[in-house]
């Protein structure tokens, strides 16, 4: 069985574990730790929709974005 992923997601998928990844690194988590950060303060939901948007800025402000985000729902980071 073949299965293939169209280019928008595959570059959804990319770019939403780069970030992550990058976020774990810039506020010193384990990866593990800063994917439930984000789950549990709202930062993947904003992640998931504005993706799009986000993947065209420059990594500092869409972690910036992530922050913003996480802080106005109760994170603590």
């Amino acid at each position: 069985m073949e299965f293939s992923l169209s280019k928008k997601l595959r570059d959804k998928i990319s770019f939403i574990n780069f970030i992550i990844l990058e976020f774990a690194e810039a506020f010193k988590m384990r990866k593990p730790y800063a994917y439930e950060y984000l789950k549990q303060y709202g930062g993947l939901d904003f992640l998931y929709k504005h993706w799009w948007a986000m993947h065209t800025d420059d990594k500092y402000f869409a972690l910036r974005d992530l922050y913003e985000v996480c802080r106005r729902n109760g994170g603590l980071r």
